[in-house]
């Protein structure tokens, strides 16, 4: 079975290399396309060793560090890549990826992560964030948008299977796509952290600080109760935002190592995470080492954390529905009255079903699964 692997683009090792660098562990012998491979050699370690094949957008003017500006072209680009004599064809795809195109012969299994934010649901919140509500330029991006719409819709078709990260995912598929998919969540290292029961007095916020994680927002709210102290792990384009917000009992401590994050995970009576994720790994790190959650109850964190309304023998967090400084305040203060209810032990139980060893097992089984019925299926043919 001669495997392909698509890749939207190789830039960074985030959540979407992470699930690659398993896929890979579990087909050591595929090849791996993409768009652009920008990843420098010293960080290439997930990719086991292995080069990758291109698109034409490699080539263009800035095209490794300005790829995004070639949206436009991305879906020519997908398309062009050779896929021919492969058997079986893996898509991990968050944007253009699941659109190459694969023969009668072939099995393609995408794993999305989501279909492209920024042209669906969350289209009026990217064109807010970029300044490009009106005028002709605003003009211009909807106008490139709705033809990339059109063939997300299309290049859909070419998917055999749909595995998404979680159920809110799937909800996006079927919303989009009119299609039914496979929940499989995306692997979590979990052996690399380690459960603490002895909590310091503080809690914690990391992540990189776009607009959509709202980091700003739980700042806003510590700066109010100036009895809670907050770390806050992470840098980016909001940093100064936060730091101009920032009160004496707000430390914002930018990048930093893995170690040193981890080990505030650790020690951090609760991890606080507003954003709406597709699935969210830093709630799942957090309760890896022990750790609670006080998360917006959107996305992935309702799947991954359960509250005392969930689970009332084994809650791992609580969830604060509306993302306002007034309702993080609300839920830290009930977290307060509840701690004791939050068991270490509770929160790495719930952790470890998010294993990278779990996401191998389900997803190897979920391919497997679709490729000896696609043979059985022509064998069948055969037969007539």
């Amino acid at each position: 079975m001669k495997t392909a692997i698509i890749h939207d683009w190789l830039v960074t090792y985030a959540g979407a290399e992470r699930v690659l660098e398993q896929i890979l562990d579990l087909y050591p012998d595929a090849d791996i396309f993409t768009l652009v491979d920008s990843i420098p050699e010293k960080d290439r370690g997930f990719l086991k060793g292995k080069s990758s094949t291109t698109s034409f957008i490699q080539s263009l003017p800035w095209g490794k560090k300005k790829y995004r500006a070639y949206l436009p072209l991305m879906p020519l680009a997908i398309e062009q890549l050779d896929l021919a004599g492969y058997d079986l064809i893996i898509s991990s795809s968050y944007a253009v990826a699941k659109g190459v195109i694969t023969g009668p012969d072939q099995v393609h299994v995408s794993y999305v992560h989501s279909p492209m934010r920024y042209a669906w649901d969350l289209q009026n919140q990217y064109l807010k964030e970029s300044g490009l509500q009106r005028g002709f330029r605003s003009f211009f991006v909807r106008s490139i948008l709705h033809y990339i719409r059109m063939w997300d819709v299309s290049s859909s078709n070419c998917v055999d299977h749909f595995i998404v990260n979680s159920h809110f995912i799937a909800r996006r598929v079927r919303k989009v796509y009119r299609r039914e998919s496979q929940v499989i969540y995306p692997p979590v290292d979990v052996e690399g952290f380690s459960m603490n029961d002895a909590k310091d007095d503080f809690y914690l916020t990391a992540s990189r600080m776009v607009p959509y994680k709202r980091i700003d927002l739980i700042v806003e709210a510590f700066a109010q109760m100036p009895d809670k102290k907050l770390v806050v792990i992470g840098d980016g384009p909001d940093m100064k935002k936060v730091q101009r917000q920032a009160a004496p009992n707000i430390s914002v401590m930018g990048y930093q190592s893995f170690d040193v994050m981890k080990d505030h995970m650790q020690r951090a009576k609760a991890f606080v995470f507003a954003a709406e994720e597709d699935f969210g790994i830093t709630p799942v790190e957090s309760m890896a080492c022990g750790t609670p959650v006080i998360a917006y109850g959107r996305g992935g964190a309702l799947e991954t954390i359960r509250s005392k309304e969930q689970d009332s023998e084994h809650p791992t967090g609580l969830f604060f529905h509306e993302q306002t400084p007034q309702a993080i305040q609300q839920a830290v203060a009930q977290f307060e009255q509840d701690q004791a209810l939050y068991k270490s032990t509770s929160c790495r139980t719930r952790a470890e079903l998010f294993s990278a060893e779990n996401f191998k097992n389900r997803f190897s089984k979920a391919v497997d699964t679709v490729y000896r019925a696609y043979q059985q299926d022509r064998n069948a043919q055969f037969d007539l």
